[in-house]
């Protein structure tokens, strides 16, 4: 991905610098060939050239570019998951996933780590992405995701006689559970996505504590991939696949739904960051009645929403890490709704913009192993910025807004926001 050559100075703004300090008023970023140079007060800021390029803040936010820790580039806004399995070619879906992923770039997020894709569509995204044939997030593929069969994601019944050949890896044993991270190294990624659990608001096919993965599975899994350099993940709502999970060395968790008091001593011994992906509970909640969405099905996000919430307060509050992803690309649950994540933490969970905006920038570099290289704003990283017109520790909701966005930056170079011509 190309950086942006020569020198520019943003001023006039608040800087929050993604680190949990508090915000610096008055302050001021110099960046020089797409690498942070100086952030902090304005009055202390070098001396540049009066050729370089000048940004001015209008007195509203500077701060990292946005991590969304769990994205599904190829989920196309579907109205049931049964819609991913056989709806759309592996063309139309590409193109899908391509229009995606300009769409979080344009909504601040200026990186992302995949949780799951069709046919290993992100492989080729971040491939195009790192190439600047096309815009979008500094990404972490993970292509098709791994689950027991029966479990979660194995909803075709037999007598149908289809696989699941785009969406899922599926598993019976650990000898399978190998040949299937080998399978998605040999394909270039470099997250592996597991369904070690079911889901409290799927009842037909699997409550909160069943598990879809055993422990083998789990263990084969983690040990071949951590074998080739790669790291897991899974979908982890009950209880026992949580503990399962960390025992079997997980590098990180999606939703950590039900965790109990083991659990969370056991999550902050080996640090392991949890992303909740909460609003996604909410919208389904509120909207997928909608959509056809059962009284049953409606009971379990109720059911998940409360026991998420609960257990990312007590995370974050004991000293554990969050990143910020929202499960996006459902029909009540869309794309572009990304920062609608963000304020949800803070309207209902009760976690503060500073210590939200920490979990999305600082953190979710983190998730991704490039913490050395953004997420805060700080010298010597990549100037991946946004530059957002308003006090976002004021009112983190108008991040919901992209009108908002002076300008989004990747490596110093404008991608999106209203500078995006200069």
């Amino acid at each position: 991905m190309i950086t942006a050559a020569g020198t520019t100075l943003i001023f006039n703004g608040s800087l929050v610098d993604g680190t949990g300090s508090p915000a610096v008023a008055n302050a001021a970023v110099v960046v020089q060939d797409g690498h942070i140079q100086y952030a902090g007060p304005e009055k202390a800021a070098p001396e540049i050239s009066p050729n370089a390029r000048r940004i001015d803040a209008l007195g509203g936010t500077i701060m990292p570019g946005l991590v969304e820790a769990h994205y599904h580039p190829t989920y196309f806004n579907v109205a049931e998951l049964a819609d991913l399995d056989i709806k759309y070619s592996v063309e139309y879906v590409t193109l899908l996933a391509a229009a995606n992923a300009k769409l979080v770039l344009e909504c601040g997020y200026t990186s992302a780590r995949s949780g799951g894709s069709l046919h290993n569509i992100d492989v080729w995204l971040k491939k195009a992405i790192e190439e600047d044939l096309h815009l979008g997030p500094r990404l972490s593929a993970s292509g098709r995701e791994i689950c027991g069969a029966g479990g979660l994601m194995d909803w075709n019944p037999e007598h149908l006689k289809l696989g699941m050949e785009g969406l899922i890896l599926l598993i019976n044993g650990p000898e399978e559970g190998r040949k299937a991270v080998r399978k998605l190294v040999k394909d270039g990624v470099e997250w592996i996505k597991t369904y070690p659990t079911g889901d409290a608001a799927a009842p037909d096919s699997a409550d909160h504590h069943t598990l879809c993965m055993t422990y083998e599975e789990m263990a084969a899994v983690v040990s071949e991939a951590h074998n080739y350099k790669r790291k897991v993940t899974g979908h982890c709502r009950a209880t026992q696949g949580i503990k399962n999970a960390l025992l079997a060395g997980f590098d990180s968790l999606e939703h950590g739904t039900f965790i109990d008091d083991e659990g969370l001593e056991m999550l902050l011994k080996r640090d392991v960051p949890v992303v909740p992906a909460l609003q996604f509970e909410w919208a389904s909640i509120e909207y997928g009645p909608n959509f056809g969405m059962s009284q049953a099905v409606v009971d379990g996000h109720k059911e998940t929403l409360e026991g998420g919430a609960e257990s990312a307060r007590r995370i974050l509050r004991a000293g554990g890490r969050l990143g910020m992803g929202g499960d996006y690309g459902f029909a009540w649950n869309p794309h572009g709704d990304y920062a609608k994540e963000l304020s949800f933490f803070v309207k209902h969970v009760g976690l503060t913009p500073l210590e939200v905006i920490t979990c999305a920038t600082r953190t979710g570099a983190e998730i991704m192993g490039r913490s050395h290289e953004f997420g805060t704003v700080e010298a010597g990283k990549l100037a991946d910025l946004l530059i957002v017109d308003g006090d976002v520790l004021d009112d983190i909701s108008i991040l919901e807004n992209r009108s908002n966005f002076i300008a989004v930056i990747q490596g110093g170079v404008i991608k999106a926001g209203r500078l995006k011509s200069i």
